[in-house]
C-alpha cells in the first residue's frame, strides 16, 4: 500500500501552503496599511509596513535586476537540490527546512514583488 504523503508530497505542501499564506498576508499589508504604520498584535510582535530595496538591511548591489536574475537562479538551484535530496531518501525534517528556504525565496519572486 502507497503512502499518502510522501516525502516529495510533504515538501510541496509544505512549499504551497506557506506561500499562499505568505501572499496573502503581503497583499492585505499592502492594501491596507500605511507606510511606516505598525500593529500591535502582542508585547514583543507587531507587524509594520516598510519596503525595502534590494536585499538585506536595504543593500542594493547592482541593481534590480541583478537580484531578480540572481534570485531567479537561487530559486533554480535549490529547487534541483530539494529534488536531489528527496530521490535519495533524506530525513523529513531536513527536506522541510529546505523546502521553507526555498518558500522564502520564492516569496520575493512574489507577486507582490513586482507591484511596486
Amino acid at each position: 500500500m502507497k503512502k499518502l504523503l510522501t516525502k516529495g508530497r510533504i515538501a510541496l505542501l509544505v512549499i504551497f501552503s506557506v506561500l499562499i499564506i505568505d501572499q496573502v498576508i503581503k497583499i492585505w499589508i499592502k492594501t491596507h496599511m500605511y507606510w511606516h504604520e505598525s500593529i500591535h498584535v502582542t508585547d514583543w510582535f507587531y507587524i509594520y509596513f516598510t519596503e525595502n530595496n534590494g536585499m538585506a538591511f536595504g543593500m542594493e548591489i547592482f541593481g534590480k535586476l541583478f537580484l531578480t536574475t540572481f534570485r531567479i537562479v537561487a530559486v533554480g538551484l535549490i529547487g534541483w537540490y530539494l529534488y536531489k535530496i528527496i530521490k535519495k531518501g533524506f530525513k523529513t525534517g531536513y527536506i522541510i527546512c529546505v523546502s521553507l528556504i526555498l518558500t522564502g525565496l520564492w516569496g520575493i519572486l512574489s507577486i507582490v514583488y513586482f507591484m511596486e
